[in-house]
């Protein structure tokens, strides 16, 4: 199973391949055939959030994106729950400053699922500790 990080499910949907690894692409179209692709609730609403403070420009109107988004084979919601809010909740903020990334790695180590992300902290993150396992996605 692989979980998304907001910045490569996005990467993903708009087909900005130029991110993207081509390791990282083959690995989501397998997942994508397999149904195997989620992405984290807090992901919905990290996108929702971004779009509505300017910061993220989406091709489609936000909630049209979302649902299309989430309409290919493969691409599952993985929820939040209790386990992941407390595991979230040790993981330092001097570790991983973002509280949303640390749902997301939370998330990732709950679901024993591989995290494809791009970003520096996360990735240092699961390499020190070695209990979350990481793609990074720019390969």
């Amino acid at each position: 199973m692989l979980l998304l990080d907001t910045h490569v499910w996005i990467w993903s949907v708009e087909g900005d391949e130029r991110r993207i690894g081509s390791r990282t692409r083959r690995l989501l179209a397998k997942g994508e055939a397999a149904d195997a692709l989620r992405v984290s609730a807090i992901t919905l609403f990290e996108v929702s959030a971004l779009h509505t403070q300017g910061r993220l420009r989406l091709s489609r109107p936000l909630e049209q994106w979302i649902r299309e988004a989430m309409e290919p084979a493969g691409v599952r919601l993985a929820e939040c729950s209790a386990a992941v809010a407390i595991d979230a909740g040790t993981i330092p903020r001097s570790t991983l400053a973002d509280p949303l990334d640390r749902v997301i790695v939370s998330t990732a180590r709950q679901l024993a699922a591989t995290l494809l992300t791009a970003d520096a902290q996360m990735l240092e993150y699961a390499a020190r500790r070695r209990d979350v396992r990481v793609h990074d996605a720019s390969r």
